[in-house]
């Protein structure tokens, strides 16, 4: 078994069913959420704003590599009215694709997915942002900090670019406008949803499903292989991450429909466990307990840098199920 080194996105002919249909069903689920908001308390509906914002992260995965339709404009056009608001989706389509190059797999000079930082960045790095990026390796920072960090990195370099005269991507930004309009208008314009409520569940509270299906998605070790994790846990969060907590099934077949991942995983378990080398969790109750408030790592990548010197030494706080130690955040 090897894996793949492009994240090739699979042109099918025949549609899938039962992704067209997960499209349909979290749509409609939206609004009729958003409809009954005044006769739900919020206690009910926010999860449930949650439950939905995440589904729609993990559907606009499944798009980004080729389903359910054989033609790429089709799918995307399922998929574009935007509850997330974060990323347009060409640029999310385009970041991901690239993390999918496998043998940059973590490495953040190349992996735009990488929430490690090379040793130049964090000897430029002030206490503040140090202390930052130690609190996101842990499991409720992942989840709390990365949605407004995500915002910052993506908007951010938009406008900067977009400062600058670089005028390159305001296409895809307008159209992402639209995307984010659609739902909006719906909820908050027709519905009478406080926009405070759609932003923290649909967008904050959906990007952070995502945030925490991906926490532990991948280490930096020199093995490829070895640096893709497999969370086996059970029906509902397998469900609601369509079975990208299986995560080095998709590495190795980034084109195979999120419904035929499990089969996949069952059928060659143990050679998938041999590739990774026990990279593996037995549920996100066990992630949680090991790492709810202490970094799973530390966020500097062992890689040399560019000039020879010695990196900053990463200190892993899970190798295969192996017991994190706590780490110190450095003032200097």
């Amino acid at each position: 078994m090897t894996l793949v080194a492009e994240g090739a996105v699979t042109r099918r002919r025949r549609l899938e069913w039962p992704t067209l249909a997960l499209i349909v069903g979290v749509y409609l689920a939206f609004v009729l959420l958003t409809w009954f908001y005044h006769s739900l308390p919020l206690w009910l509906f926010l999860p449930l704003a949650v439950y939905i914002g995440g589904f729609y992260g993990h559907l606009q995965h499944e798009v980004i590599h080729g389903h359910p339709t054989g033609n790429p404009r089709l799918n995307a056009a399922l998929i574009f009215p935007s509850l997330w608001l974060i990323f347009p989706y060409p640029v999310a389509r385009k970041l991901h694709l690239t993390h999918h190059r496998d043998h940059h797999l973590t490495c953040p000079e190349h992996d735009p997915e990488s929430y490690y930082v090379t040793p130049e960045a964090w000897a430029r790095m002030g206490p503040v942002e140090r202390g930052f990026r130690v609190a996101m390796n842990s499991f409720a920072g992942r989840l709390i900090l990365s949605p407004p960090h995500s915002l910052v990195m993506i908007w951010g370099g938009w406008l900067r670019r977009l400062v600058k005269g670089d005028t390159s991507d305001l296409g895809i930004w307008l159209r992402h406008f639209g995307a984010m309009a659609i739902p909006l208008a719906w909820a908050v314009w027709i519905c009478g949803v406080p926009l405070w409520a759609y932003l923290l569940g649909f967008a904050y509270g959906g990007a952070a499903i995502a945030a925490m299906r991906s926490f532990l998605e991948h280490q930096a070790v020199p093995d490829v292989g070895e640096r893709i994790c497999v969370v086996e846990s059970g029906r509902f969060f397998t469900f609601l991450f369509l079975a990208n907590n299986l995560h080095v099934v998709h590495h190795s077949h980034p084109g195979l429909a999120w419904y035929r991942i499990p089969a996949k995983w069952r059928a060659e378990r143990a050679a998938y466990l041999a590739r990774n080398k026990g990279y593996y969790y037995r549920g996100y109750g066990e992630v949680v307990r090991r790492y709810l408030f202490r970094p799973k790592e530390w966020p500097v990548h062992p890689g040399l840098p560019r000039d020879g010197a010695a990196a900053s030494p990463a200190t892993p706080g899970q190798r295969h199920g192996a017991s994190a130690q706590p780490l110190p955040v450095s003032s200097s």
